[in-house]
Formats: C-alpha cells, structure tokens, sequence
C-alpha cells in the first residue's frame, strides 16, 4: 500500500503563487502516471495535470501557462507550482498515482484558497 501525503496549500490573492508538493510513501516500481486534481465547492473533481514516469505532461486547459507539474522520481515526489493563482482555482487540490495495470492512490488533500 502506497500513502501519498501532499503539502503547500494555503491562502494567497490573487496574482499569486503556491507551490504543492505530494511525497509517495515507498519507491514506485514500474510505468506510473502521477498527477494533481481538484475539485471545487459543489463542483465535480476535475483533472489539472499529470505526468507520466516517462515525462508526459498533460493539462487542463483552463490552467496551461500558469501551473507547471515536474516530479522527482528518486524523491517518488511530484510538484504543482501555480502561478498567476485566479479565485477560480480555489480548491482542494488532490495527489494521485496510478501505477499502470495495477493499483490506484490518492491523497487526502490540500486546501488552496485564492482571494480576490
């Protein structure tokens, strides 16, 4: 079993920057994605970038020149570092690792709140 612990949210205005961090509990073998997600008051839990062990990216468009994801795989760490923060990212921010045919991990999550 793989424990995903996350840190760095908090309270910022708008214009500014967090910078999230999700450290995994064991070394991850194997093909893995890792990646960050959100989601919203009474909203659904919605993707906002991954990247695989291989260096794909993905994000969501609402947020492509303004986060950047970058992981340490010696670490087992990913990164979320959020720029230009808008109160619409405001947010609990979820880890997650999916070790491909295999097993599936989330954290518990980090609050961002962005004030205009």
């Amino acid at each position: 079993q793989v424990q995903l612990v996350e840190s760095g949210g908090g309270l910022v205005q708008a214009g500014g920057s967090l910078r999230l961090s999700c450290a995994a509990s064991k070394n991850i073998v194997g093909p893995n994605v890792m990646g960050w997600y959100r989601q919203a008051p009474g909203k659904q839990r919605e993707l906002v970038a991954t990247m695989s062990s291989g260096g794909a990216t993905n994000y969501a468009d609402s947020v492509k020149g303004r986060f950047t994801i970058t992981r340490d795989n010696a670490k087992n760490t990913v990164y979320l570092q959020m720029n230009s923060l808008e109160p619409e990212d405001t947010a609990v921010y979820y880890c997650r690792l999916t070790k491909i045919l295999s097993s599936d991990y989330w954290g518990q999550g980090t609050q961002v709140t962005v004030s205009s």
